[in-house]
């Protein structure tokens, strides 16, 4: 199966966003506005998935986030695969927020 994947500078600035980070990356930087839902919790917490058309999904190279795409398009969800996540996202100059007004990174 093919997963349905855009690059970064395809993602548009409003952008339904779901990060499948584990909390320490996610804590230490994120796209703003985005929501996070581990990929180790997914299946556990589906029902959490937002429900937007298209869903971007993003993790730190994009590996991780293109095995949830795939699992959530063959559950019904209209999911994109974010090329090179949030590695090429902070590259590209795209807005980064840390959680508790720390300085954002990509780890």
């Amino acid at each position: 199966m093919t997963v349905p994947s855009v690059p970064v500078a395809q993602v548009p600035a409003d952008a339904a966003m779901l990060d499948v980070r584990e909390p320490d990356e996610w804590n230490a930087g994120h796209a703003p506005g985005a929501r996070h839902l581990p990929m180790s919790q997914l299946t556990a917490r589906l029902s959490e998935v937002p429900a937007d058309d298209p869903l971007y999904v993003v993790c730190r190279s994009g590996g991780r986030s293109a095995q949830v795409v795939q699992y959530l398009a063959a559950q019904g969800h209209p999911a994109v695969n974010v090329e090179g996540g949030m590695q090429v996202w902070a590259a590209q100059g795209r807005p980064v927020v840390a959680e508790g007004g720390a300085t954002p990174a990509i780890v």
